[in-house]
């Protein structure tokens, strides 16, 4: 920073309320050539004209020119400093200006920029930590097995084996969230739609998430006749997903609640509701991300799942929520309320 700099660094921005830059420009330049003008007129008055009265009106008016235009340039230099830093991995910069003009605009833009760069890197960290976690588990336990069977310390007998069975799904679901998230990245969205009788399809997936998590009973109550135009791989994992979230928070001897009921004439209203201990209100919103676990978290578990349902139903034109439980109640836990229009255009 040179001496002109540090001089005007803490000076006043007098055309910050102006909108344009246009204008700011013009306005800086007409005070510049007002005050050179003003002193080449006085010296023109009182002393004789000479160079050194001439360069000295220059100098004023360039000097002048410079204070009134630092405001303008000083944000622009900060985002230049700030993306060196950013391209260095540092986030955290941010460009201060209080301008109303375009200048002021692009700092603001540029300030949103970088909270969602920060936003996105964050949430690359935690994506290798929680991956890096939750595969090292199942592996880990596989490892340990299979040396001991290798090492003639146990026999490969029915219990060993559905313990390996049950870590590889494990492993499987893990990769096969983490290419559902590709997808969705890459904007690669397969759908297979078709008629879905609902009885038959939610009592499918009860049994298999009654088979995933034999200790949490499910309860189904759905209308009978219904019917719904969608894509049943996804509808499966959309439901698959909240069942499994409501039983790993579920309390021992808890019961998890899967209720299907018409909304209306042209739409289906899905809630799964569990006896946890709930969402907070100010965390309700955000346990749709990626990667958000929430207060309530236990083992296991990427924060992938409720995104992804969030993303099936995005697909088939609904909606999901986090509610309150009705007053009378019995399921005080998290309940999740799903919308989904009967035929999606």
């Amino acid at each position: 920073m040179n001496v002109l700099e540090r001089l005007t660094g803490r000076l006043p921005r007098p055309f910050d309320p102006v909108r344009s830059i246009k204008a700011k420009l013009s306005l800086a330049l007409g005070l510049a050539g007002g005050v050179g003008l003003l002193v080449l007129w006085y010296s023109l008055k009182w002393i004789p004209l000479n160079v050194a009265f001439i360069a000295s009106a220059v100098a004023l008016a360039l000097l002048t020119l410079q204070i009134a235009a630092h405001g303008a340039t000083v944000p622009l230099r900060e985002m230049t400093e700030a993306a060196r830093q950013m391209a260095r991995g540092d986030y955290t910069r941010r460009v201060h200006s209080t301008s109303r003009d375009e200048v002021g605009e692009l700092a603001a833009a540029f300030n949103l920029m970088a909270s969602d760069l920060a936003a996105a890197d964050g949430q690359r960290r935690e994506l290798i930590a929680s991956v890096s976690h939750e595969l090292r588990t199942p592996i880990t336990a596989l490892r340990g097995m299979l040396e001991n069977i290798v090492d003639g310390v146990s026999a490969p007998d029915p219990a060993a084996m559905r313990t390996a069975l049950a870590q590889t799904e494990r492993l499987g679901k893990l990769v096969a969230e983490l290419l559902d998230l590709s997808r969705l990245d890459a904007g690669i969205v397969p759908m297979k739609r078709s008629w879905i009788v609902l009885d038959d399809f939610l009592a499918d997936v009860v049994a298999e998430a009654e088979v995933n998590s034999p200790a949490v009973p499910i309860m189904l109550s759905a209308e009978s006749g219904l019917t719904l135009d969608g894509d049943p791989e996804r509808l499966h994992q959309l439901f698959a997903n909240l069942l499994d979230n409501a039983a790993r928070h579920s309390p021992p001897g808890g019961t998890v609640r899967l209720r299907a009921a018409a909304d209306g004439d042209c739409g289906v209203l899905f809630s799964v509701a569990d006896q946890g201990s709930g969402i907070p209100a100010a965390e309700r919103d955000r346990v749709f991300e990626r990667f958000t676990r929430g207060q309530r978290a236990t083992g296991g578990g990427t924060g992938l799942g409720l995104a992804i349902a969030r993303w099936v139903v995005q697909l088939h034109h609904g909606s999901i929520a986090v509610v309150d439980p009705g007053p009378d109640d019995a399921m005080t836990g998290c309940h999740v309320q799903v919308r989904l229009p009967r035929e999606s255009h």
